[in-house]
């Protein structure tokens, strides 16, 4: 059988879901697919290529997991052998599926699927818990990540959860609900081995190896005095590589540990596991006692969300807070329109400034055409200057105090770059009129001297409006990523369109204007 035959199973996955959103059962999607590949390679082409067509009912993805001899649609979900491959298969189904097939999983599987940072179906799945009043699946959860599903809720379901919550579980529940959204304390995790500094190896690791205490994932051992105060981190190769009757407080390099208050903005928190190149970043309290950790993985899913609201940000729009296709009408209507309105009241200044400068244009119509040109080029620098500095702030690369060396470095790189580009477009009006494409008229090196030095102007102010207004931002305490594109370019189209007419007057002055 030709190799592309044997691939199409692999291709045809894909293809299976937009098929079924046209509500063609995924039963004749497959038998159609074998039908195809009978009449292009024979029979036993068709039986090669599709052997279990039948058991592939929802994506052939898993149909190698199924038993060979299933000759009919299944009516239990398929069993995973990781956690990853059930949350793909979930965000798959229809959403009126959804329930109906998690409900199939064992518990311990469908603990590990609300957990995972990849599940877009997890509000309907925790209503459905809620409702059967499942508080083992609850139970079952990291306190963090439980926190974080409930805050998804609907109020009344929120508090029907925790009601079904134990009092242990619901206060710490409660209490990570209660951090702002973007601090440590929200991302952190309560679960954590906190030991006594007169302790000795042997007993932290008889500790840690008792039955039914939940520690949650251990990276390190947390040292206290006898107050509670945080002393050193112990990392568990030290604790397993140490004498067992060695003191604790012997193992101590002397290193003051590092450390993060509950309240400190999540990206601070990136920065310091990246730096320090942490597993987990303990979180204290006012009086230095560790209160939560927030572990690598927690770090990672942070980050993700927050890079999607920077990107939709950046674009000119709101976080969406769901997956496109999942993105209710009202709620898309309303979260691009805001932006939108804002961006074309902006952009009514530009019609203004153009009425301002009417008479020139009808003095010299040229001058109109390459209004698109000295506008788009104004915007596309601020554009690059913003999104570099974004980056910056956003990786430490840049402080605050930084803003006059960045600056001084736009400056001169802006200026490099509307020389250049106003070289370009001077060389294209000399050509255009030489060529005989167009006929500029007998001043036609003026209105290329004009272009020339109109271009080096404005993209010296568009890269330091770009540059500049991610620091304005963060000093008013709001997201630099609040600084779009569309922002920026609207910012300098306004005046743009002030220094192009303004060069124009002195460059043409007694020619043409």
């Amino acid at each position: 059988m030709p190799g592309w035959l044997r691939a199409l199973p692999a291709v045809q996955g894909g293809l299976r879901t937009a098929w079924r959103r046209r509500r063609m059962g995924d039963y004749a999607w497959l038998y159609a697919c074998r039908l195809v590949v009978t009449a292009l390679g024979g029979r036993a082409a068709g039986r090669a290529a599709f052997p279990r067509w039948r058991s592939c009912l929802v994506s052939t993805v898993y149909c190698e997991r199924l038993p060979p001899d299933v000759t009919t649609p299944p009516t239990s979900a398929p069993t995973f052998l990781h956690v990853a491959d059930a949350v793909v298969y979930l965000n798959a189904l229809p959403r009126d599926e959804v329930v109906a097939w998690a409900h199939q999983l064992d518990r311990a599987m469908l603990v590990k699927v609300l957990q995972s940072a990849e599940l877009r179906r997890s509000v309907p799945l925790l209503r459905a818990i809620v409702q059967d009043g499942a508080a083992d699946v609850l139970e079952g959860m990291d306190d963090d990540r439980l926190a974080d599903r409930l805050a998804r809720l609907p109020e009344a379901d929120r508090d029907a959860a925790l009601r079904l919550l134990q009092p242990a579980t619901r206060a710490s529940v409660q209490q990570l609900m209660d951090y702002p959204e973007d601090s440590a304390g929200r991302i952190m995790t309560t679960r954590f081995v906190q030991v006594p500094q007169d302790w000795s190896a042997g007993q932290a690791l008889a500790y840690l190896r008792q039955p039914g205490h939940r520690h949650g994932t251990v990276y390190a051992l947390y040292v206290a005095d006898a107050e509670g105060r945080l002393r050193f981190v112990l990392s568990l190769r030290e604790l397993v590589n140490a004498d067992p009757e060695q003191p604790l407080a012997a193992l101590w390099s002397g290193a003051a540990p590092i450390t993060v208050h509950a309240l400190a903005d999540r990206e601070d928190v990136t920065r310091l596991i990246r730096l320090y190149n942490f597993l987990a970043l303990p979180v204290v309290d006012e009086a230095q006692r560790v209160i939560g950790i927030v572990t690598v993985d927690d770090v990672i899913d942070a980050l993700m969300e927050e890079a999607q609201e920077d990107m939709n940000r950046f674009g000119g729009g709101e976080h969406m807070g769901a997956p496109y296709l999942e993105t209710g009408f009202l709620a898309m209507v309303k979260k691009r329109g805001a932006w939108l309105a804002l961006l074309f009241l902006g952009e009514m200044l530009t019609s203004s400034a153009m009425q301002h400068y009417e008479l020139a244009l009808e003095k010299a119509v040229v001058l109109a055409m390459f209004i698109p040109l000295i506008m788009s080029s104004g915007g596309n620098s601020g554009s690059q200057a913003t999104s570099l500095l974004i980056r910056g702030l956003a990786l430490g690369e840049v402080r605050l105090r930084d803003w006059w060396r960045v600056l001084g470095r736009e400056l001169p790189t802006s200026l490099v770059l509307g020389a250049g580009l106003g070289a370009i477009g001077f060389a294209r009006i000399v050509a255009w009129q030489h060529l005989g494409f167009y006929d500029y008229g007998e001043h036609y090196l003026l209105i290329a001297a004009t272009i020339w030095a109109s271009l080096v102007g404005i993209v010296c102010f568009g890269s330091s409006i770009g540059s500049m207004l991610p620091f304005v931002l963060q000093r008013l305490g709001l997201d630099p990523a609040s600084a779009s594109a569309p922002l920026v370019a609207t910012l300098v189209d306004v005046l743009g369109l002030v220094i192009y007419f303004s060069v124009a007057a002195a460059v043409l002055g007694g020619a043409l204007l």
